[in-house]
């Protein structure tokens, strides 16, 4: 029995006889002579005929042959003298051809036939990035000593106040899709200190732009005995610097596919306090955003622009957010109570990263709902952790897809995402 190579490793076999399998990507008649370009998932392979075969592409192959040494071919070799199993054939065509270099099809079409339109090298590449992304995180939290741990994503109370969540019938009982595991991974920081977790979370805003999505993954780590939110923001900076190292190891032929530059992510990412940023954008653009709670879109951007010039960083950290604008587990600044010790990160003028310090003390978290209008019991179950002793903490989450659209500039969000769900798509 002839064990199966990959189409990639063709090169390191000429002269001998090999087994490839793969999708039928492409054929070519010439006059005295056939070619079928087979498709795995390592890239692609050529096969030479002297006889025409006639198989619609798509289909799905066996090819025994000899590898011969052929400059022209993908990778420089070929399989010749092929016999050739068919293991299964197409019912119908693809809604665009697989083979061309472009993508012919329409955003609409692609996301509609996602199962097969995916098989295109270029729409495939950016799950492969993300895949290492993910490796890269993981490998990174590990290394600083922290626990990969899975939380329940139907929960009994809203994990945000004032957010939108997808409510449920549990049972004939009221329950709700968990918008993040923060509730669960602060607690868990009073089990093993340094937890983290990749997992869906699930947004019912109503939102239709090309950067939302209703259900997406999240990248979430949280930490305890901190000092304050910028311990949170070394350990996100050292997650990251592990997803970009992952991304140009694991994934470097997808990046050269689709033509990108990975950034190293600096050892120290700049920052600038949200006071600072406000008057700079006062100053330098048409608008006077002081006063306002939060940054605009466009004052992101042009934050990024600015981090990029001055500092020559596609990342910015603005810092001091005002507590209006946070969730109210979110550590005040104890200088100025108006002011948060929480965090977002910008990467390439777009808000990749919200983080920060979170309170500890179950009498401060008392207060905070109560100033906010809530009611503590409604929290009994998260408020319990507190009450048994937790140290100063903090944390961030990163949007997995949001991540893999800046880094591949991608112009919508759904282009990186594995059947994405919004105000319209329930499908595929």
């Amino acid at each position: 029995m002839i064990s199966r190579i990959l189409a990639a490793d063709l090169p390191a076999h000429v002269g001998r006889t090999v087994r490839i399998a793969g999708w039928l990507h492409r054929r070519r008649e010439l006059k005295s002579v056939s070619f079928l370009v087979v498709r795995d998932r390592s890239g692609l392979a050529q096969v030479v005929l002297r006889e025409p075969v006639h198989l619609a592409e798509e289909t799905v192959v066996e090819v025994t042959g000899t590898v011969a040494a052929n400059p022209q071919a993908p990778g420089g070799a070929e399989l010749a003298d092929p016999v050739i199993d068919v293991l299964s054939t197409p019912v119908e065509p693809p809604p665009f051809d697989l083979y061309r270099p472009v993508v012919s099809g329409t955003l609409p079409t692609v996301l509609d036939h996602a199962p097969v339109a995916l098989r295109h090298p270029l729409l495939r590449a950016p799950f492969e990035i993300a895949a290492a992304g993910v490796a890269g995180f993981r490998a990174a939290l590990d290394g600083l000593g922290f626990v990969e741990t899975s939380t329940p994503k139907i929960v009994a109370s809203a994990t945000e106040s004032g957010a939108n969540v997808f409510g449920i019938d549990y049972f004939g009982r009221p329950a709700f899709l968990a918008q993040s595991p923060q509730f669960f991974k602060q607690a868990l920081v009073g089990v093993f200190e340094r937890v983290y977790e990749v997992g869906p979370v699930f947004r019912a805003e109503p939102h239709d732009t090309a950067r939302h999505l209703a259900q997406y993954t999240s990248l979430d780590a949280e930490l305890g005995f901190v000092r304050d939110h910028r311990d949170v923001m070394a350990v996100l900076t050292r997650a990251l610097g592990g997803m970009h190292a992952a991304v140009a190891e694991r994934a470097g032929a997808a990046v050269a596919l689709l033509g990108i530059e990975v950034p190293k992510v600096p050892e120290e990412i700049p920052a600038i306090d949200f006071a600072e940023a406000q008057e700079l954008l006062a100053r330098h653009t048409e608008e006077d955003p002081r006063g306002e709670p939060d940054l605009a879109p466009a004052h992101e951007r042009w934050l990024g622009e600015w981090a990029l010039r001055e500092h020559g960083s596609e990342f910015l950290f603005v810092t001091g957010y005002p507590m209006v604008k946070r969730p109210f587990y979110t550590h005040p600044d104890p200088a100025a109570p108006e002011r948060s010790r929480s965090f977002d990160l910008l990467f390439r003028g777009l808000e990749l990263v919200t983080g920060g310090q979170r309170l500890h003390l179950h009498a401060d978290y008392l207060a905070a709902l109560t100033a906010r209008g809530e009611d503590p019991a409604a929290y009994e179950g998260y408020l319990a952790a507190f009450a048994h002793g937790m140290p100063p903490h903090g944390g961030f989450a990163i949007g997995l897809e949001r991540w893999t659209s800046r880094l591949t500039g991608a112009a919508n969000v759904r282009q990186t995402t594995l059947f994405p769900r919004d105000l319209h798509r329930l499908s595929p």
